[in-house]
């Protein structure tokens, strides 16, 4: 049972319906201080696929994710998550929009000061009216999902790397939403913990049927688990490559294209 059930409804219900389009970026124009940096995006994300967002240094990838989450608003254009538009939602139904995604971050981003298990529970004590033993079976509940549950109770300082990215994908299942943005998962692990990360990732695709959109630059990991992706590009400020990463690699036309899949420079 979810945390969205046990409170008698579903802040994720309108991420599950039918319909296989799950984000909608529509002619999408993003920027800060009258420079554009990316323009006229227009790309989907299907229910249950992982999708990657990729490019090199200064091509918008962050750029792009926070007008995802909602952190910065676009220039111009729209983004449809289970078709509301989160560019121009405001008070409550923008917060019912951010609830029904979870986001992490480079560095994890759990508070030093409290256990593992009272991290993955403050989606929860601050968003439901749940009662605490409740929010501790729901947050020993996803941390199992991550393999982490024998962790419970330490501190984030004990924690390696690759266990600190998946407490932090622990917490942002808190609510049971059925996307996940990640924000370079991989940042600074090996490549056997990235390695594990992937498995991690896929598992939570394959078997619980969350969809990921994740920024990165790591291609290992892009062809072991991205279904597509979709390539920045600073000189255009557009999307210069988009499909599935294995075949871009291979097929790809464009020179910059092909350097970046095949890591072969300029």
């Amino acid at each position: 049972m979810s945390a969205a059930t046990l409170q008698g409804n579903d802040p994720a219900g309108a991420l599950r319906e039918d319909h296989p389009t799950l984000i909608a970026v529509e002619d999408l124009t993003i920027g800060y201080d009258g420079k554009v940096i990316q323009q006229q995006l227009s790309f989907n994300v299907e229910r249950g696929e992982i999708f990657a967002i990729l490019g090199g240094s200064g091509s918008g990838k962050s750029s792009l994710l926070k007008n995802l989450i909602g952190l910065s608003r676009p220039m111009s254009g729209r983004i449809l998550i289970g078709g509301e538009d989160i560019t121009t939602a405001e008070g409550e139904q923008r917060q019912q929009i951010l609830q029904k995604f979870g986001v992490t971050y480079q560095g994890g981003a759990l508070f030093g000061s409290l256990s593992v298990l009272e991290n993955v529970s403050l989606p929860l004590e601050e968003f439901t009216d749940l009662p605490p033993p409740t929010r501790r079976w729901i947050a020993l509940a996803k941390l199992n999902q991550v393999g982490l549950l024998a962790a419970a109770n330490k501190m984030p300082a004990e924690l390696s790397g690759g266990m600190l990215k998946r407490a932090a994908i622990a917490r942002a299942m808190a609510l049971d939403p059925g996307l996940l943005f990640l924000d370079e998962p991989s940042a600074g692990l090996d490549p056997v913990t990235s390695a594990e990360l992937d498995q991690t990732v896929l598992r939570l695709s394959r078997g619980f049927g969350i969809t990921f959109v994740i920024v990165t630059h790591e291609l290992p990991s892009i062809y072991a688990i991205a279904d597509r992706c979709i390539m920045l590009d600073a000189a255009t400020k557009t999307i210069v490559a988009r499909g599935v990463p294995a075949q871009l690699r291979d097929h790809a036309v464009d020179p910059a294209v092909q350097r970046f899949f095949r890591r072969e420079p300029a």
